[in-house]
């Protein structure tokens, strides 16, 4: 990764603290949040610098340990009587804005498509529509909690469509790394995601991305029921 112009890693670097300040400012600038992901992120840049993602010839593999935190972390928010508490704690409004990100997350795709580190299936020339997400964010903090213009059912439409959006993403770029059970890109593999700042990527800003849809999912479902 040697070879990367510097300007993808530091537009990176930005777009992942930009989430992680995005997420904080939702929590009410909770410090506990914070300290937890800025912990979390040098623990992933000590391993991603360490070349550690980069053996995938074992079963299961080492990415693993990107995604499988974060997510039984959610899945631990979801499931207990605190961390549910948690997840109602925090501001739709300031979570819809963090979606933006993922402009400057597929623009820096893109990029690495270019220099042959993803394949163009995980770009908005391929198979990625993530950006769609990112561009309409504003409108729907807009339209959606500063002038409450929209329902809440089509607030929850966008919530589902950007998660099926991220997960297509999410599946696509897993199954085209070069694991055992790589499907896809077999001409030019994901390996950028196994390399410090992107194992970001996979370890936080997809984490955070997909908490916030959840988390806004939660919220407007049970501001229905109420």
């Amino acid at each position: 990764m040697e070879n990367l112009p510097i300007y993808i890693g530091l537009v990176f670097g930005f777009t992942t603290f930009l989430s992680v300040i995005l997420f904080y400012k939702a929590t009410g600038n909770s410090r506990m949040t914070l300290q937890i992901l800025l912990a979390w992120l040098i623990v992933q840049t000590v391993i991603g610098m360490s070349g550690f993602y980069t053996v995938t010839s074992g079963f299961p593999p080492r990415f693993l340990f990107l995604l499988l935190p974060p997510f039984l972390f959610i899945i631990a928010l979801f499931t207990t009587t605190k961390g549910k508490q948690y997840l109602d704690t925090l501001d739709i409004k300031t979570l819809t804005l963090l979606h933006t990100i993922r402009i400057p997350v597929e623009l820096v795709l893109f990029w690495l498509f270019v220099h042959k580190t993803v394949p163009e299936l995980m770009t908005f020339e391929g198979r990625n529509f993530d950006i769609l997400s990112g561009l309409s964010a504003p409108f729907i903090y807009y339209f959606g909690y500063v002038k409450r213009i929209l329902s809440n059912k089509i607030l929850l439409l966008w919530n589902f469509i950007c998660l099926a959006l991220l997960l297509n993403i999410v599946i696509n770029a897993i199954l085209s790394a070069p694991f055992p059970f790589q499907q896809f890109a077999f001409e030019q593999p994901n390996i950028a995601v196994l390399y410090f700042p992107f194992n970001w990527l996979p370890s936080c800003v997809v984490p955070l991305v997909l908490l916030s849809h959840l988390t806004a999912i939660r919220q407007i479902i049970n501001a229905k029921n109420k």
